[in-house]
Parts: C-alpha cells; sequence; structure tokens
C-alpha cells in the first residue's frame, strides 16, 4: 500500500498478501494511517473512496493516474516484495510501513478472499489452497520471502514494521508509533480521541456484513485447520522462517 511522489518526501505503506480486512489486514491500515496523518474520523473515512486517496502502486487504474495527481507527501498502497519497491525507498528517501500477520490467520483470510471474488472465483479446497500457500504458488509469490525481505530492514530508519496482532492487543501503543513515525503532532486528549477514533474504525471493519464472520479476529485459523495441515504447516514454516528471528502471536 504506497502512497507516492516525487522525492524527498516519500511514504510507502507495504503489506504482504492482502485486501482490506483479507490477509494480512492491509486495507484496515491504510484507513488507520490515513486517520492518522490527516487527523481525520471514521466518519469522514465512510464518505470517501479510500483508494482515490492511497491508490495501488501496482495497479494502473485508478492506481498511476491517481498517484500523477497527488501532491508531496503521498502516501502509496503496495504488495510488492521491497526488492522491487523505488530506489528512493532503498534509499532512505521514502518511508514503509509494512504489516505482517501471523502465516495461518492470513492464509485462511486469504482463502476467503479468493473465494469472494468473480474474477477469481476459486473454487478449490482449502487443504488444497493452504499447500499451494506452503509451496509459495500463490500471487505475489512467496510470502516466507516477503515478509523475511522486509523483516530485514525492520531497524531502518525510514521502515516502520508493524504485526497485525498487535492492532487488537495494544492499539494504543501502534498509534503512537504511526504518530511519531509518520511525523504528525497530538496533544494528549488528540491522542486519545484519535486511539478512540481508530478503535471505531477496526470495529466497524470487523463487523462488516459484507465480511465473512470473524474474517478479521486473531486465531481464525483453529476453525478449519486440521490437526495433520497444522502439523505439516508447522514443518513448513520451521523450515522456511527458521533462520528468522520474527515471531507471531497464533493466539489472543
Amino acid at each position: 500500500f504506497l502512497r507516492c511522489r516525487l522525492p524527498p518526501f516519500l511514504t510507502v505503506i507495504q503489506s504482504v498478501l492482502s485486501h482490506c480486512l483479507v490477509c494480512a489486514g492491509t486495507g484496515l491500515l491504510q484507513e488507520v494511517v490515513y486517520l492518522v496523518s490527516q487527523g481525520a474520523d471514521p466518519d469522514e473515512i465512510g464518505l470517501m473512496n479510500i483508494d482515490e486517496q492511497l491508490p495501488v502502486l501496482e495497479y494502473p487504474q485508478p492506481g498511476l493516474d491517481i498517484i500523477k495527481e497527488l501532491t508531496s507527501p503521498r502516501l502509496i498502497k503496495s504488495h510488492l516484495p521491497y526488492r522491487f519497491l523505488p530506489s528512493d525507498l532503498h534509499n532512505g528517501n521514502s518511508k514503509v510501513i509494512y504489516m505482517a500477520r501471523n502465516p495461518k490467520d492470513l492464509v485462511v483470510s486469504y482463502y476467503q478472499f479468493h473465494r469472494s471474488l468473480r474474477t477469481m472465483s476459486y473454487r478449490g479446497t482449502f487443504q488444497e489452497f493452504c499447500r499451494r500457500f506452503m509451496n509459495d504458488k500463490l500471487g505475489y509469490g512467496s510470502w516466507f520471502e516477503h515478509v523475511q525481505e522486509f523483516w530485514e530492514h525492520h531497524m531502518d530508519a525510514n521502515v516502520l514494521f508493524l504485526k497485525y496482532e498487535d492492532m487488537h492487543k495494544d492499539l494504543a501503543t501502534m498509534v503512537e508509533q504511526l504518530v511519531r513515525f509518520l511525523g504528525v503532532s497530538y496533544d494528549k486528549a488528540q491522542l486519545e480521541s484519535m486511539v478512540e477514533h481508530c478503535h471505531q474504525l477496526i470495529d466497524q471493519c470487523c463487523n462488516a456484513e459484507a465480511l465473512p464472520v470473524g474474517r478479521g479476529r486473531v486465531g481464525l485459523w483453529k476453525d478449519i485447520f486440521t490437526v495433520s495441515m497444522n502439523e505439516k504447516f508447522d514443518l513448513v514454516y520451521k523450515q522456511k522462517m527458521g533462520k528468522c528471528d520474527l515471531t507471531f502471536d497464533f493466539y489472543l
């Protein structure tokens, strides 16, 4: 998810395999970031087309056309791997907010997303979909490589690495991180109000009637993974993430 413009100010919001509340929660993050950066409120966001305010870099329509019209600092959404993002970002001239979600919940939500879209109309079983995920056979390539590539840069000054689970566990801390990272200013009362607005926004998104029940909760995977699937997933996860010190909350 990114929002771009010419240097020196380029704010990039990046996450893996996600749309709206689906998968890693990028769409939810984009609304929270817009809320924090603009001092907006949930009702205002509800009246706008958020994709016009935060266009998707890799989508020709409406993404690229809108990006050209935005003024700096621009917010742009993307799902691209770190290595494919603009060179200004690699040079530290742009900011990146990356959100990752525990992969078991992510693959369940991604499966539901594929089944919900006419353009994809996936009708296979979840077991087959999960196997494709573990074998890096889904869109945007390997989740394991994608998340580790960004994790390698999580200490960079221009990168803010967030976890979806933390948004549910300690939203106030995450909002404070965003405020500092985006360079916006709030007094104590304004910050408390912004946290409450973000709570409202998350509640609205998680309880949207158009979404499958519980898609946004942590621990979603427990309702669909079998014992054997879970054991296989844990094995693949250990093989592909064994050397990485990134950890996730699978239960809250």
